[in-house]
């Protein structure tokens, strides 16, 4: 079975020939794109994207099929989908799903089970590992090689360098 990854969301209509103003993950993956996949009454629906373009924070999308208001606004608030693998082709050698990050135990330097991931969130910096500890702490990791010094997705774990306060 197929996987799909949402990495847009159609916020709203842009102008009145179909184009959609749509949120975005990532500006270098979405616009290297040629299809994507709108889910619409649980079914993913593919379209073939005729141009992309940025204004502000947000991407202008024209999609093959969609000529005007109407035909967009039954697709307004849906989420923009890519193939798994389509995903995992464009990944650099440190990037990972957030699903695959999350339940990972996570390990200090010294092999001290700390707790595990139980999800992913971003403050503007840097993404951030949300780890309940073995206290039932939820405490807040970022995501950067001084402090996540290693991830084996295989293994499932995840070892970081536990400075002073960090656990906390």
């Amino acid at each position: 079975m197929t996987k799909y990854i949402s990495v847009g969301k159609i916020l709203n209509f842009h102008g009145i020939k179909g184009e959609a103003k749509a949120g975005y993950s990532r500006k270098d993956f979405l616009a290297s794109l040629d299809n994507v996949f709108i889910k619409k009454d649980n079914e993913y629906k593919p379209f073939k994207i005729e141009y992309i373009r940025f204004h502000k924070n947000f991407a202008i999308i024209k999609l093959e099929g969609i000529d005007s208001i109407d035909k967009l606004l039954e697709y307004k608030g849906a989420f923009i989908y890519v193939e798994e693998n389509t995903i995992r082709e464009n990944l650099e050698k440190d990037e990972f799903l957030i699903d695959e990050l999350v339940s990972l135990e996570v390990y200090d330097e010294n092999g001290k089970k700390a707790g595990f991931v139980t999800g992913v969130s971003n403050n503007g910096a840097s993404d951030l590992l949300s780890v309940r500890t073995e206290s039932k702490k939820i405490v807040l990791i970022p995501f950067v090689k001084a402090i996540v010094t290693n991830v084996n997705i295989k293994e499932r774990r995840i070892t970081i360098n536990n400075i002073e306060g960090l656990l906390e």
